[in-house]
């Protein structure tokens, strides 16, 4: 078995680093932590225009087809320059638009989603702060034309810049999932600060939000499925992320080994800095096993493709936190301050490791399918 990338993915993955080494430089990063958006509309155009934005989207929709190893391929590469893009919540509800949507609501979203014209973003989390998705508390009241949405959504990252919300909510028939207007009225929307500025946070309190028939994505008693299949892509992509923070960091702190100096010689020959960067090494490698088998399961709906994802997301939200983490103690007093980049992508790792579930939540799902 073959487990490197093949030549068109190297290419992809070459070509984005390269993009992103040259647009999106840790100065610009800095200035979009102070953009009242938080992300760059000609950045997201040049996205477009890369095929990014339709990457795993079909051919008559615009996109190029490709699956989940091709977008963590790209999602590593975002992540290892701290890029704010409300990419990936984007590209999970076209995910779902692809697996679940009518034909109307494909060709109203998936070439929007594909061309740049169109921001999603994903309200799985409620006021109980429970990933699971029999956990969802707001509520979906039938009505004349359609329903009406009520609760608390938190933690919606990119929903201040998105034209449509995917938002799962309860019936009394079961869990449903709808497309909701983020303009509607009854929705409030309320800036969450953040560890990470390059991730803008929005918590979403909806009082009878209407939505119409025609934007029932999953009617209620379907959607359970779904949504956690949902899930267990999003953990998937958050790990990619967190992965590229980490090699990131690795690369940094191996660069300033060399050619920082004590006592006459690079602290790189010091036995101490050598286990560190080992054994950062040793997790960043691990991690990548972990994230791009995960891929590849889900692609394949191979038997274990949600333990896959669990192991995914709770293996690399510990080793990317570890590994930048070291990266700043490798570098010391100068790793701490704000001046120096490093703090960027041990805040993304970090802000990322909760999201789509955290390494407690999805352990106990390692239980569940190890231990039923």
């Amino acid at each position: 078995m073959d487990f490197s990338f093949s030549a068109d993915q190297t290419l992809l993955k070459n070509s984005a680093r390269a993009f992103l080494e040259e647009h999106v430089k840790p100065a610009t990063v800095r200035l979009l932590w102070d953009d009242p958006r938080g992300e760059s509309e000609p950045l997201w155009k040049e996205m477009a225009q890369l095929g990014w934005l339709g990457l795993a989207l079909p051919d008559e929709h615009g996109g190029s087809g490709l699956g989940l190893v091709e977008t963590a391929i790209l999602l590593e590469e975002l992540g290892r320059a701290a890029c704010p893009s409300p990419y990936w919540p984007t590209a999970l509800a076209a995910a779902a638009l692809v697996q679940a949507g009518s034909p109307t609501q494909r060709q109203r979203w998936l070439p929007a989603i594909a061309t740049g014209g169109a921001r999603a973003a994903v309200a799985f989390l409620d006021a109980g702060l429970d990933w699971a998705p029999e956990a969802a508390a707001t509520r979906a009241e039938p009505r004349e034309n359609g329903w009406a949405l009520t609760g608390t959504k938190r933690f919606v990252a990119w929903a201040h810049v998105a034209d449509v919300l995917l938002v799962p909510a309860r019936a009394p028939r079961g869990l449903g999932l709808f497309l909701v207007d983020p303009g509607a009225s009854g929705i409030t929307a309320s800036p969450v600060p953040a560890m990470d500025p390059g991730t803008r946070w929005v918590d979403l309190t909806l009082d009878g939000v209407p939505v119409g028939g025609e934007d029932v994505l999953a009617a209620p008693g379907t959607a359970g499925p779904l949504v956690e299949e949902l899930l267990r892509r999003g953990a998937v992509g958050a790990a990619a992320e967190m992965l590229g923070a980490a090699r990131r960091c690795l690369d940094m702190a191996v660069e300033y080994a060399k050619v920082r100096e004590q006592f006459g010689q690079p602290i790189g020959s010091f036995q101490a800095i050598r286990h560190k960067c080992a054994e950062m090494l040793l997790e960043v490698e691990n991690a990548h096993a972990a994230v791009y088998y995960a891929a590849w399961a889900q692609d394949a709906r191979s038997d274990d493709h949600a333990l896959a994802a669990s192991i995914a997301k709770s293996y690399v939200g510990d080793a990317a936190r570890k590994v930048c983490g070291e990266a700043i103690q490798v570098h010391g007093g100068i790793g701490f301050t704000w001046e120096y980049d490093l703090h960027m992508y041990f805040k993304r790792a970090k802000a990322l490791e909760v999201q789509y579930g955290d390494a407690e939540y999805h352990r106990e799902l390692i239980l569940r399918h190890v231990a039923p």
